[in-house]
């Protein structure tokens, strides 16, 4: 089963994670099996300095599998190696009906394009990206022939993320 794609992009404090984090809520909500990633232009540690699992990747482990009852996690050090492409982090995945992609704004997936007033840049990306297809914004936004929602309107943004993607009940 091959997930419907659909993406978040923005500038940094664009809104783009209270939009995926919601989106996702209401996806959930409606039945859906939903999935995501999020992609960080930055280094970045899911676990703290000390644990067991910290101390195994600082000991030089590529892989790290942390198991419970509740969860589990594997972490990938790329010791210098190339990030890996978009496709073959999400060949990773299991099955979902739906992937929220947070980030990763030049991929040629399905997107809407957050915008808010505090945005660390206010260029918008949509006049360049034939892949946006939609504008979540705090403000009004002129000449754009696209639709655009209110950033907090997640019932209609997610009407059209389903409309967008022909995800099925």
């Amino acid at each position: 089963m091959t997930p419907k794609l659909f993406g978040i992009a923005g500038w940094k404090n664009s809104g783009k994670t209270g939009l995926a984090v919601r989106v996702v809520e209401e996806l959930t909500r409606r039945g859906f099996r939903v999935s995501t990633v999020k992609h960080a232009h930055h280094d970045f540690d899911i676990d703290k300095v000390g644990a067991d699992s910290y101390r195994h990747r600082q000991a030089g482990a590529h892989e790290v599998a942390l198991v419970s009852g509740t969860r589990y996690a594997i972490m990938h050090e790329l010791r210098g190696a190339d990030e890996p492409s978009f496709e073959e982090i999400i060949s990773r995945l299991a099955p979902c009906d739906i992937l929220i992609i947070e980030g990763y704004k030049r991929e040629p997936i399905p997107k809407i394009e957050a915008r808010r007033l505090e945005a660390a840049k206010r260029e918008p990306l949509a006049p360049s990206d034939p892949f946006i297809l939609g504008i979540a914004a705090d403000h009004a936004v002129e000449g754009t022939a696209l639709p655009v929602f209110d950033l907090d309107d997640t019932n209609a943004i997610v009407d059209f993320v389903i409309e967008t993607t022909g995800l099925n009940a």
